[in-house]
């Protein structure tokens, strides 16, 4: 949309021009409306899991900018002449499972008839306009905190080529079906500077976007970013999805590599992610305590995996 014209308004305070997670419009002085959307193809096998990761994975958005989730609306594409009814009621009832456990009310939608299955959702949350979380704030000496391990796309991309182990498939669902809502909930009066969720674009393509928008060096301690169990073993066996490739070659000119590092090691850190994480940067003084914080909540699985290290125009140094 970099042709079309931005319209700009005193009360649109995060809008097309910031590439941020979800737009953000205030309606008074105390309270801000959050919008979102996200849908695609199954991941999964199961349609009542598949219903659970599409609308944790809509619903991370509204937490990623600091905010609760209110409303969701479902989007819907069906091959109704080739597939039974009762798969997607199977994934409708995933979905709303799922929007309940946020603590939001699932108050309509659309369906359309199409050769291809699709879901996800329209979500609508509030935040309040001083409180909002952007790429945009992160500071020298921040400490970075993953809260979810990666290795979701490649797993997946196994399942699909039929490599995948049972255990495999069982640990991505558990990854990607699981709210970020506690995470988020974590973050609250904590100094936090900037916060993205971890989706498409994999670690590096979302943290490039909140180095670009800081203006910041990111580094990476390759070491310590969690990292799901199977995900190496099938990277190394080149299970990597063409989006993990994409967002390596587009990260390219921005990345520092050890040649210390494992090249398997940096395909994860590429690895396009459905429903991962919040990445957070946060005040170093503050980073123990979030991190206790996350497994109070369950959150067992997140670390500190680096720092912003300097000023700049938009890197990220992987190191071991």
């Amino acid at each position: 949309m970099k042709s079309l014209p931005f319209h700009a308004h005193p009360d649109l305070l995060v809008g097309l021009e910031a590439a941020d997670d979800a737009g953000v419009y205030r309606l008074t002085p105390e309270l801000a409306l959050i919008q979102t959307v996200d849908f695609f193809t199954p991941i999964v096998n199961d349609p009542y899991r598949f219903g659970q990761i599409a609308a944790a994975n809509a619903l991370s958005d509204v937490y990623a900018m600091g905010g609760r989730p209110l409303t969701a609306l479902n989007i819907v594409c069906f091959p109704l002449k080739t597939t039974a009814a009762d798969i997607l009621k199977a994934i409708l009832k995933g979905g709303m499972d799922k929007v309940h456990e946020a603590g939001a009310l699932l108050v309509g939608g659309h369906t359309v008839e199409d050769a291809e299955l699709k879901y996800g959702l329209a979500v609508t949350g509030v935040v309040h306009p001083d409180k909002i979380l952007t790429k945009a704030g992160a500071r020298v000496g921040d400490l970075l905190v993953l809260t979810k391990p990666l290795g979701t796309g490649i797993i997946a991309t196994a399942l699909k080529g039929r490599q995948a182990s049972g255990e495999a498939e069982a640990a991505i669902i558990q990854v990607m079906s699981q709210l970020n809502r506690a995470a988020a909930e974590a973050l609250e009066g904590l100094e936090v500077h900037a916060v993205t969720d971890i989706t498409g674009f994999g670690l590096l393509g979302h943290g490039l976007e909140m180095a670009l928008a800081s203006r910041a060096e990111l580094t990476i301690y390759a070491g310590q970013v969690p990292i799901l169990p199977w995900a190496r073993e099938y990277a190394a066996m080149g299970l990597v999805p063409g989006g993990s490739h994409a967002n390596r070659r587009f990260c390219e000119k921005h990345l520092m590599i050890d040649p210390a590092v494992d090249p398997v090691m940096v395909d994860l850190l590429a690895d396009a992610q459905t429903s991962g994480g919040l990445f957070v940067a946060v005040a170093a003084n503050h980073g123990d305590v979030l991190l206790s914080r996350l497994k109070e909540r369950d959150v067992t699985l997140a670390a500190c995996i680096g720092e912003v290290s300097s000023a700049g125009e938009g890197k990220i140094r992987i190191i071991l």
